[in-house]
């Protein structure tokens, strides 16, 4: 009996030893607007997985703007997260899914230090993934959010819907509500998102009046989207955009029911497309109707990355009540959110293009084709392929992230331009530069995630120092704060960057690449304005 009780009491000091741990905590339990939250700790994290912001966006809610959660009663599950919106997974995505996606998608995740407390009032960073709006999710392992949390700040991701399911437009659902909100579903879940985030991200400790959005890629677009949209106001107080473009050419003018001349359909005119590639006929209620009775993977289609120029797709939109225009129009009018931010890209970001000379390629120039010439092929001697990419990137990516930095530098906002050179010590001898997407696991600071056995010790470093300026930027709206190299705000004049170097690590500097920008930007805005829309004449009912 002697051994028994000794054997007991071992056992139930060892129990509250590992309990005590932050690895064995007791579950965090959170209570929100729609119900209790019962969530995770690991390694001085709480984390709370699975949270619903918005009802399922199924049956007769899809294509709607997203809809209140039904309210629960006890303490749901947030342990693990839930399905990513649907998709084709694409095979060689930067940060691959770790859900089976669906339909049912509108979920959230919320990491926070463990401790913390409703009032504590802790800066909030809000992610938007990438992933061209037909890719994309927040389960990937790259955009864990325990290294922010680490870092005293409350780290949110939100699920948005994609594809056909993200961007839609058809007639019917016009008719339907002539002045609701139309066509940009993706960009309403974010808003939705955002909204949730407002009412609910005290009760985990964070202050909703300190929120920085951020996102990459399409979720960089986003991030242009949130800056310009009047739904947005007051939802966030910063805002980092990463390889997200910001000229028109990026996100395009594509209308709700309008079609530019010699321009872009309607977003209308290609769901009735898709609806006849389903065998639907007819614009009214029973087309409609008969769209939503077809399956999620009939809906979806192929769409991903590698299919998503095709027939059947509209895209964003200009849709006049979540976006009134695209961005590089909105800022130039002065239509945007005047808030602190940081902007930047890759030194190997995307660039697309096919001029097949160079005489062809620096013809596009038009009037500054010396000027482009000089600043790209000096010696006359570069390769085609490396000048083309790099016009085409800086046209595409680049010289669009110093348009945006220089429209808030004029009106008085702190910018902050980046450039990530950076490339992983075991992708050295295959990668030139830093390609679209790769500073994402240094941001996060998820390198061992990305890279696993492979990781060598600067590139930990190089995450360590990115991840620590965003988040100074995301509390003090100044990115040098508490870092040993001085971030300087960016001003035309100066046109200074911080070039996240291959082997210097970060470094302040006036703009290596500014006489080639000068010549991108010299076309763009010697450009005539684009057409003005023309209504699309009315499709007739059944």
């Amino acid at each position: 009996m002697h051994l028994r009780i000794k054997l007991a009491l071992t056992i139930a000091t060892l129990f509250a030893a590992l309990t005590a741990s932050p690895s064995f905590a007791q579950t965090p339990v959170v209570s929100i607007d729609s119900g209790k939250l019962g969530g995770t700790t690991q390694n001085s994290i709480e984390s709370f997985k699975g949270v619903p912001f918005a009802a399922p966006p199924v049956g007769e809610l899809r294509w709607r703007a997203p809809q209140p959660v039904e309210p629960w009663s006890g303490v749901r599950a947030a342990n693990a997260y839930s399905a990513d919106c649907m998709q084709v997974p694409f095979p060689s995505d930067a940060a691959p899914l770790g859900t089976t996606p669906s339909e049912d998608c509108l979920y959230l995740n919320v990491w926070r230090p463990a401790g913390t407390h409703p009032g504590d009032k802790l800066p909030v960073m809000f992610w938007i993934y990438g992933g061209g709006f037909v890719n994309g999710g927040s389960s990937p392992a790259v955009y864990d959010g325990s290294k922010f949390a680490a870092k005293g700040v409350i780290f949110v991701s939100a699920n948005y819907r994609l594809g056909r399911f993200g961007f839609f437009a058809f007639p019917e659902l016009t008719r339907e509500d002539p002045d609701g909100m139309l066509g940009n579903y993706a960009f309403m879940d974010q808003i939705a998102a955002l909204q949730w985030v407002q009412r609910n991200i005290a009760a985990f400790g964070g202050d909703p009046s300190d929120v920085t959005i951020l996102g990459e890629s399409a979720g960089g677009f986003s991030v242009h989207m949130l800056l310009t949209s009047p739904l947005s106001k007051g939802l966030f107080s910063k805002a980092i955009v990463e390889s997200g473009g910001g000229r028109s050419n990026l996100g395009g003018q594509r209308y709700l029911s309008t079609a530019l001349p010699n321009g872009p359909a309607s977003a209308e005119s290609i769901g009735v497309e898709f609806a006849r590639s389903m065998g639907i006929t007819g614009t009214g209620k029973a087309a409609l109707e008969a769209l939503r009775q077809l399956s999620a993977e009939q809906v979806r289609g192929n769409l991903n990355m590698a299919t998503m120029r095709q027939p059947g797709y509209a895209g964003p939109m200009i849709d006049g009540r979540v976006v009134l225009a695209d961005p590089q129009t909105a800022y130039l009018a002065g239509a945007f959110w005047h808030v602190p931010l940081l902007i930047g890209t890759n030194s190997l970001d995307i660039g697309f293009g096919l001029q097949p000379s160079k005489q062809a390629l620096f013809a596009s120039f038009g009037p500054f084709r010396q000027q482009a010439t000089q600043a790209y092929d000096p010696t006359g001697n570069a390769p085609l392929a490396a000048v083309r990419y790099a016009v085409n990137m800086d046209r595409f990516m680049v010289e669009p992230a110093r348009f945006v930095a220089t429209v808030f530098a004029s009106e008085g906002e702190p910018a902050y331009i980046y450039r990530f050179s950076y490339v992983a010590h075991s992708m050295r001898s295959q990668w030139p530069g830093a390609p679209h997407a790769t500073e994402i696991p240094y941001v996060f600071d998820t390198v061992q995630a990305k890279y696993g056995a492979s990781l060598a010790p600067q590139d930990e470093t190089t995450a360590q120092e990115m991840l620590s300026y965003w988040v100074s930027f995301a509390k003090t709206g100044d990115p040098s704060t508490g870092n040993p190299v001085a971030w300087p705000r960016f001003t035309p004049l100066t046109s200074m960057v911080m070039d996240f170097t291959m082997n210097h690590g970060p470094v302040a500097q006036t703009d290596p690449w500014k006489a080639r920008l000068d010549a991108t930007a010299a076309i763009v805005s010697s450009a005539p304005p684009p057409p003005a829309p023309t209504r699309s004449a009315a499709p007739a009912h059944p």
